[in-house]
């Protein structure tokens, strides 16, 4: 039986079937999962001495991609990097109540995730929904879980396992892709993964969390975590001022093209950000430069599925109608939960308001907009 809990108006849904058999912390009958956190990533047990506390981090996959395409062996290098340091963050934390305290050194979760995955497929050259971007996608998912698992078996083998580690499904042999019945690529490896487990532990019960990443995204200059770009161009309001922020790989495309005009930008102005009906720019880049409203919800969902058995928590999975009708929404998250996902995020509508063309005649003011996010509280 399907069971979810749904917060009414922000459409964030947890699939609790799913989420507990996925778990590594319910190997036991009495160790369930009730829900996920607001941003639906963290999915922890709880219960009345346990209060569920993750560490977070995310690596940025723009900064990985080199001249031959991605780099995977320099992800294997961050991913180590990373696990090391957000385990390190569990014994130096703060913590302002026991019951979190002691959830947290039991189990010591760490939820590392991932932003840039729009602006790799940007660099690359694919489209969202293509299924190169699909299968590289998926690869990245394994690689980065794959290589957390190592570390943290190396960190098992350095200062012991968690304290429940004899607890979890990863005791009995299984990891992630098992409850999604996936067959890993290059299975001796992960055979060879399971016996230093078996040998040596794992220093952490959960390693995988897909977060939102709006401020860091920005302060990194790249797109937020898994999700493809809302808008080609928007304006920015900070206390600084307003700034109009173009999507600089469309304009590098247009600039080798020699049509980056001062008309073809506010084409795009006019267009609300979008390229699709603008006939100078080649089909092949109004394909790779669709926006988020452009694309198919089954293409995010399936990419979501695909990463999902690499995913030991969940991925903050926000979906796009711009007029959503209740039989649209009836299927898109039947088609998920049939899918496997454990969580979805936010349901995203067409904001009522467009963006300010502040050099052409039109002009519109800009209050809570997914194109500005940032001068709404709540959308951050």
């Amino acid at each position: 039986m399907m069971r979810t809990l749904a917060q009414t108006g922000n459409g964030w849904m947890t699939f609790k079937d799913k989420a507990n058999r996925a778990c590594n912390q319910t190997a036991r009958p009495e160790a369930v999962v009730h829900l996920s956190n607001l941003c639906t990533e963290i999915l922890e047990i709880t219960a009345d001495t346990e209060s569920a506390v993750c560490n977070l981090g995310s690596i940025n996959l723009a900064r990985h991609v080199a001249d031959r395409g991605f780099d995977f062996e320099k992800l294997a290098q961050t991913v180590e990097l990373a696990v090391r340091q957000l385990d390190r963050v569990i014994d130096l934390n703060f913590y302002p109540i026991e019951s979190a305290r002691g959830s947290n050194l039991r189990w010591r979760p760490v939820g590392l995730g991932l932003m840039g995955l729009q602006d790799v497929f940007f660099q690359l050259r694919l489209p969202f929904d293509s299924e190169s971007a699909r299968a590289l996608s998926c690869r990245i998912s394994e690689e980065v879980y794959f290589h957390a698992l190592r570390t943290s078996a190396e960190l098992a083998r350095e200062g012991g396992a968690h304290p429940s580690f004899a607890e979890t499904r990863a005791a009995l042999g299984e990891l992630q892709f098992d409850a999604w019945g996936v067959t890993p690529s290059n299975p001796r490896r992960w055979e060879d993964l399971l016996a230093q487990i078996r040998t040596h532990g794992l220093r952490n019960s959960l390693l995988i969390a897909i977060a939102p990443t709006a401020t860091i995204a920005s302060i990194a200059g790249c797109c937020e975590c898994i999700e493809p770009q809302i808008s080609n161009l928007f304006k920015r309001e900070t206390l600084s001022g307003d700034f109009l922020q173009v999507n600089a790989y469309l304009a590098l495309e247009l600039k080798r093209l020699g049509l980056w005009t001062p008309e073809m930008r506010n084409a795009v102005k006019l267009a609300d950000g979008s390229v699709q009906g603008i006939d100078a720019i080649p089909g092949e880049l109004r394909s790779i430069y669709r926006t988020a409203w452009e694309l198919p919800m089954r293409a995010l969902i399936e990419m979501a599925a695909d990463r999902g058995a690499f995913v030991d928590q969940s991925q903050s999975l926000n979906l796009f109608i711009a007029n959503p009708s209740i039989g649209q929404l009836s299927s898109m998250y039947m088609y998920a939960w049939k899918k496997g996902l454990k969580t979805t995020y936010y349901l995203r509508s067409r904001p009522a308001t467009s963006i300010a063309k502040t050099t052409v005649r039109e002009t519109a003011a800009i209050a809570c907009s997914l194109e500005n996010p940032q001068a709404c509280e709540a959308c951050q």
